[in-house]
């Protein structure tokens, strides 16, 4: 359960090239909404990509709320992250 602004400031902090969200209930899902608002609202989008899964969370979901990627898991994120950077 952790906010949009916590999750751009450690971004910001850490010169971050992903930003990756991962909710277990739906109640949490709308944060993931929230952040890619806050970093449209700062000028920021472009400068991350934005990966969100999740048990509740769906690709539909995913491109709903303007996320680059979805994965169902962690592992999978990890890889698609790795592939991502390698590019």
């Amino acid at each position: 359960d952790v906010d949009a602004e916590t999750f751009i400031a450690k971004a910001e902090e850490v010169n971050a090239d992903v930003i990756c969200m991962s909710a277990l209930l739906t109640t949490t899902m709308p944060n993931m909404q929230d952040c890619i608002d806050k970093l449209k609202e700062r000028g920021l989008r472009d400068k991350y990509i934005v990966m969100v899964g999740g048990a509740p969370v769906t690709e539909d979901f995913a491109k709903q709320i303007g996320a680059d990627y979805y994965t169902p898991d962690a592992a999978t994120a990890a890889e698609i992250a790795k592939q991502i950077m390698n590019k």
